[in-house]
């Protein structure tokens, strides 16, 4: 954990006065994706597994579909560089890197999505079904590996699931970066990701929907809230979307039909 956190002298203020501690805080790099010699974005990330980050950024992105497309992967830990080269060139227009949106939230996270990813997106026609018990075990999980943000409050945690454990696991300080460095670990190691479930602490945001919809995963549960947007396109992909997942309860916003519960 010592290349993730940093620690620091504070001031620590109370109603019972001031006083002099030491914090852990998470540390953060900006790092630069270079694919095929072309530089293709900087993301803000907490330095770990970079070369997962990598990979499933590219993956979401639509620019690297399958880990034979690659042939090298590079990091420069100093410099903050991941260089990534493919099989084929990858053409993409220009227009491409200056139409990318800064999305919602943590740690500044970027994406090149368009109403076309939406329309040409399929819908999960998945049969996974889960329980109410499998999903609160799975939040207690979670919760129970996420080591650092114990420790310094400061990253997202994020979760690849079957129905009774994660099967990987990431943190990062932009909820994005978490499930990507999830994607790209899947990706590399041959991990299947189709039938399975997506557990997050983060906002459940409609950049955050596109990403596990095009991993063909059914079931997506956070902590958090989703937005508006994320709800409808949950409803509009066939994907079971549950937020507020807090000690005894959740809310279930979308194909509610996957969820077991005492009833059923």
């Amino acid at each position: 954990m010592k290349d993730g956190t940093h620690k620091l002298a504070v001031l620590r203020v109370t109603e019972k006065g001031r006083s002099s501690i030491e914090d852990l805080v998470a540390r953060e790099i900006p790092l630069t994706i270079i694919l095929n010699n072309r530089e293709l974005v900087t993301l803000l990330c907490w330095p770990t597994d970079l070369k997962y980050l990598a990979i499933g950024f590219l993956a979401s992105e639509g620019l690297v579909n399958g880990r034979d497309e690659i042939e090298k992967v590079t990091i420069d830990d100093k410099r903050g560089l991941v260089r990534v080269e493919t099989e084929e060139d990858k053409v993409f227009a220009d227009e491409l890197i200056f139409k990318r949106f800064i999305t919602s939230g943590c740690g500044k996270g970027a994406s090149f999505y368009s109403a076309a990813d939406v329309q040409g997106q399929r819908k999960i026609e998945s049969q996974m079904r889960i329980s109410a018990p499998e999903i609160l075990a799975l939040a207690k999980e979670l919760q129970n590996r996420s080591k650092v943000y114990r420790t310094t409050g400061g990253v997202h945690s994020a979760g690849l699931c079957d129905s009774t454990s994660i099967l990987v696991f990431a943190e990062d300080i932009g909820r994005h970066n978490a499930i990507d460095k999830i994607f790209g670990q899947s990706l590399l190691e041959g991990i299947p990701t189709e039938d399975r479930a997506i557990i997050t602490s983060g906002r459940i945001s409609s950049e955050i929907l596109l990403k596990v919809a095009k991993r063909n995963i059914p079931v997506i549960i956070s902590k958090s809230a989703p937005t508006d947007l994320g709800v409808r396109l949950a409803d509009q992909l066939g994907i079971t979307l549950i937020g507020f997942v807090r000690g005894k309860r959740m809310n279930v916003y979308s194909h509610e039909w996957r969820i077991v519960t005492d009833g059923e």
